[in-house]
């Protein structure tokens, strides 16, 4: 139901030629990425912007020898996904204090490294930067309020270190994701 693409393992967003969409577009990043790793995208991936306009332009192309080279590529390229997906989680925490209310800075800091001293809760920041961002864009908020990671980081209650802390992280984007629901256009169905 979006007006654009997403794709790869995780989903990496890309805008057709002048949409201005409300997300942050992550896939022209993972192919720069990608070539700074000399993984040889293909062409049609290079591309600034999504050459297929619609939805109905990217289903009468699956076929085709562009989605078939592209669908090959991001198969044969899930480490090199993942990698970006890491790269990007690790630039999250800058990224968000200096984004977030002065008052708000050390609270997320001290935050992400609670959550990151588990297993579980690394996946979970490296999971939740990828699918809803690092929450620094503020074309990515209704009604003022934000989803991506520095908004649950703010929202968490204080706990202690290790699986409280992933826990009440876990408690904290059910909060911040309804709150999305809650103040979303009617119109998006989300």
């Amino acid at each position: 139901g979006e007006e654009f693409p997403s794709l790869g393992i995780g989903h990496f967003i890309w805008y057709p030629k002048g949409f201005n969409g409300p997300f942050q577009e992550s896939f022209p990043q993972l192919i720069e990425f990608a070539k700074q790793r000399k993984a040889n995208p293909p062409a049609v991936a290079q591309q600034r912007h999504c050459p297929w306009n619609s939805k109905a332009e990217f289903e009468a192309s699956l076929n085709g020898p562009e989605l078939k080279e592209l669908r090959t590529w991001l198969a044969n390229s899930i480490n090199l996904q993942t990698d970006f997906i890491i790269a990007r989680s690790r630039e999250a925490l800058s990224k968000m204090k200096e984004a977030a209310p002065k008052d708000q800075a050390g609270r997320i800091e001290r935050n992400y490294s609670k959550v990151a001293t588990t297993s579980n809760g690394v996946y979970a920041l490296i999971d939740y930067v990828n699918f809803k961002g690092e929450g620094v864009n503020p074309k990515e908020r209704y009604n003022g309020r934000g989803w991506g990671l520095m908004w649950v980081l703010m929202e968490m209650k204080d706990v202690s270190n290790g699986q409280p802390a992933a826990r009440e992280f876990a408690a904290a984007a059910k909060r911040v994701l309804d709150r999305r629901i809650a103040n979303s256009p009617p119109d998006r169905g989300e």
